[in-house]
């Protein structure tokens, strides 16, 4: 649980990795990571206050 932060990081290198594998510039494929980023920001904003209700 402690390490659950580094999600969004191993998806943002996964997606840079998709990217360069097919050749996609990183202009056209930035929408990822918005979504990686927006969802990372999701799930921590939802695990801090579940922490801060059952605390």
């Amino acid at each position: 649980m402690s390490r659950l932060f580094l999600l969004p990081l191993l998806l943002a290198l996964l997606w840079w990795a998709f990217l360069y594998y097919f050749r996609i510039p990183w202009r056209q494929g930035l929408t990822g990571f918005y979504w990686i980023i927006g969802l990372g920001g999701g799930l921590a904003a939802f695990l801090t206050l579940m922490i801060w209700l059952t605390h």
